[in-house]
């Protein structure tokens, strides 16, 4: 593996009128949170994106990233995934360079089309446009991120003599990546010469972008693939697993609602768990959330994992005995076995 593997934690700050805790004091508790794990060593802080969801389903990650950057050293920050065709691409450009700046050069951006028609309708769009707008999206951010002045005409933009200021901290801006549900996915991220965040079967996923990179004459050992795959660290499932399936439940349905919703938009209808990436909870103690991690990376040649921080209804306090676990003893193990962590 070319890369040195890196491991974090994902929020998408869902708050359930049971977890207990209003907004404000939930989102100050996941500062705490990040800053603390930042302490342990952990590499990487993800977002999830979503709109207009009843348990406040975080809908803008950078703010909160900026946030997090005054508060912490090491970790870098991005999203799995932000959501193009909702997102300006010029001002998406803007604030990224003030977060690179903000952070020090800690900033990645991953995108994806988004495929859920109740947020097509909020923001006013017809769902047929999210591959012409993604497409058009990823075409201006990678002109704005060479800091160079630039223009660019296409069906759904169009903009003169663009130059994005602050300069980015990070020669050629955030590194990018591509989210890819199928194959046209997948390919969009080779076309793009993007890192992959692949989240469906790995023959619509992995394996086309594989192929298109080779084809281009790249090495797909240039590239990151990252994914979520969260792991509970205990030494008793019988008594901790029981809380986080709840709350893992309780995240999949929103999911699943989306894709009902969707049809066969996004090539997210009619693929069974069997055939996806595995992206289920490992469950168990030490060595064998190690071993099971290990095994998982290996096989899909990932560079990047990260798991749930805190899963919708819980308090971040209920997953930190977890979550030191895996920053102290699952992560120096993983990354003595595929490449210690960028200095």
């Amino acid at each position: 593996m070319a890369h040195a593997l890196r491991l974090g934690v994902v929020y998408d700050f869902r708050n359930p009128p049971d977890s207990g805790m209003n907004n404000p004091s939930l989102y100050a508790a996941i500062l705490d949170q990040v800053a603390w794990l930042d302490g342990l060593g952990l590499d990487l802080v993800w977002f999830t994106e979503h709109h207009f969801v009843d348990d406040g389903y975080l809908p803008s990650w950078i703010p909160v990233a900026a946030a997090m950057a005054s508060r912490t050293k090491h970790v870098r920050f991005s999203c799995d995934v932000c959501l193009l065709p909702f997102n300006h691409p010029i001002r998406l450009a803007e604030d990224l360079a003030v977060l690179d700046n903000l952070s020090n050069g800690r900033v990645e951006i991953g995108v994806g089309m988004g495929y859920a028609p109740h947020e097509f309708r909020g923001f006013g769009l017809p769902v047929s446009r999210r591959v012409s707008l993604t497409d058009e999206a990823l075409e201006v951010l990678r002109r704005a991120f060479t800091g160079e002045t630039f223009s660019f005409q296409g069906k759904r933009y169009d903009f003169h003599d663009v130059k994005i200021t602050p300069g980015y901290v990070q020669p050629g801006g955030p590194p990018l990546w591509v989210a890819a549900m199928s194959e046209p996915g997948a390919r969009r991220a080779a076309r793009f010469g993007a890192n992959l965040l692949p989240q469906g079967p790995r023959a619509r996923a992995l394996d086309p972008w594989h192929a298109e990179i080779a084809a281009s004459g790249r090495s797909a050992a240039d590239f990151r693939i990252g994914i979520i795959r969260s792991c509970l660290v205990t030494d008793d499932p019988g008594r901790d697993w029981a809380d986080v399936r709840a709350a893992e439940r309780r995240r999949m349905e929103v999911y699943n609602r989306f894709r009902e919703a969707a049809g066969g938009h996004g090539g997210v209808a009619g693929i069974t768990e069997e055939e996806r990436i595995p992206q289920t909870w490992v469950v168990g103690d030490v060595n064998h959330c190690v071993a099971e991690l290990s095994a998982f990376i290996r096989e899909y040649g990932l560079t990047d994992l990260v798991t749930w921080g805190v899963p919708p209804g819980m308090r971040p306090d209920q997953m930190a005995p977890s979550l030191e676990r895996f920053a102290r003893d699952v992560a120096p193990r993983l990354r003595a076995e595929f490449g210690q962590r960028p200095g």
